[in-house]
């Protein structure tokens, strides 16, 4: 297993390939679990786009993206620009 930075963003990385197993599995390499903190009984979300592929997001990371979003809805809208 190999470990690259991606080489134009060093916040992007290469973490190896995996086998799926027979009930479609796969082990997520250590250095990608220790950099993302991913410990045995972590709950992660599997998103999909069907042109650019599958992303794989602690599932509490997501939960405070989604609570930010939902932010939004409480605050005032903005006023136009009058002209």
């Amino acid at each position: 297993m190999f470990h690259n930075h991606h080489p134009h963003d060093e916040k992007k990385h290469i973490f190896g390939t995996v086998k799926v197993g027979e009930r479609g599995q796969i082990v997520i390499p250590k250095d990608a679990r220790e950099l993302f903190d991913i410990k045995p009984g972590d709950t992660l979300m599997v998103l999909g786009d069907e042109n650019h592929g599958i992303a794989i997001v602690k599932a509490d990371k997501f939960r405070q993206i989604a609570m930010k979003m939902l932010q939004m809805f409480e605050q005032a809208p903005e006023e136009p620009p009058e002209e």
